[in-house]
C-alpha cells in the first residue's frame, strides 16, 4: 500500500485555493505512459433554467480523503495504471471555475479514460462533499445523481435518468436524460 499511496495524489483544497491543472497534470506525466485522462468539473452558469452565481463545497476531510483513496485503490485493482491525482475545493467556486479535477496516467488509452470515469462517478457517489447551488434568486443544497441512484430510498430518481450509453449485443443504443438531475426545490418549496 505504500508503494501505491506514493503513486495517488488526493488532495482537498481549503477556501480560495484554486486547482492547480498543471501541478496535477505534471504529477501524473511519465515517460513510459502513452496516456493521461482528464477530468474537469466546472461551474456551469445555469441549472434548470435558474442562472448560477457560484457553487459552495464543504466536506468531511478526513474521512473524504480516506474515501478517495479507497478508489484510487479500487481504480489500481481494476486497470493497468501508473499514477492518479484528484483535487477537490472546498469554499466558493465561481462559474467558470474547477471544482474537481481527476488526472491518471497508463500505458494505454482505456485504461486511463475507463478509470478516469470510474474515480469521477466514485467520488460524486460516495465521497463525504456537499455542494450548495447559490442562484441570483436563492440557493439548495444538492445530491448527485450517482448517490441517489444508490440509495433509491432517499428521492425518486426519474425514469429517464439512465447510463447514457448502453450496448445490446453489437449496438449501442444510446439515452438522454431529459429533465434536470435531482429537484431542487427552495425553502418554500417550489421548484
Amino acid at each position: 500500500m505504500a508503494c501505491e499511496d506514493e503513486k495517488n495524489l488526493v488532495e482537498i483544497l481549503e477556501e480560495n485555493h484554486p486547482i492547480d491543472i498543471s501541478k496535477y497534470t505534471n504529477y501524473v506525466h511519465s515517460p513510459q505512459c502513452g496516456a493521461i485522462a482528464t477530468f474537469f468539473g466546472n461551474t456551469r452558469d445555469t441549472f434548470d433554467g435558474k442562472t448560477v452565481i457560484e457553487l459552495r463545497y464543504e466536506a468531511y476531510v478526513p474521512m473524504a480523503i480516506r474515501c478517495l483513496k479507497s478508489i484510487c485503490s479500487s481504480a489500481r485493482s481494476l486497470w493497468n495504471l501508473n499514477t492518479i491525482a484528484v483535487a477537490h475545493r472546498l469554499g466558493p467556486v465561481p462559474v467558470g471555475e474547477t471544482s474537481v479535477f481527476v488526472a491518471i496516467s497508463s500505458v494505454h488509452r482505456v485504461d486511463a479514460l475507463d478509470a478516469c470515469k470510474f474515480v469521477i462517478d466514485e467520488l460524486k457517489a460516495s465521497v463525504p462533499i456537499w455542494k450548495k447551488e447559490v442562484y441570483s434568486n436563492g440557493e439548495v443544497w444538492k445530491e448527485n445523481m450517482e448517490f441517489l441512484e444508490r440509495r433509491p430510498e432517499i428521492g425518486k430518481i426519474r425514469s429517464c435518468c439512465k447510463p447514457k450509453v448502453k450496448v445490446e449485443g453489437d449496438e449501442v443504443v444510446k439515452t438522454g436524460c431529459c429533465g434536470p438531475k435531482v429537484k431542487v426545490e427552495d425553502d418554500n418549496g417550489n421548484a
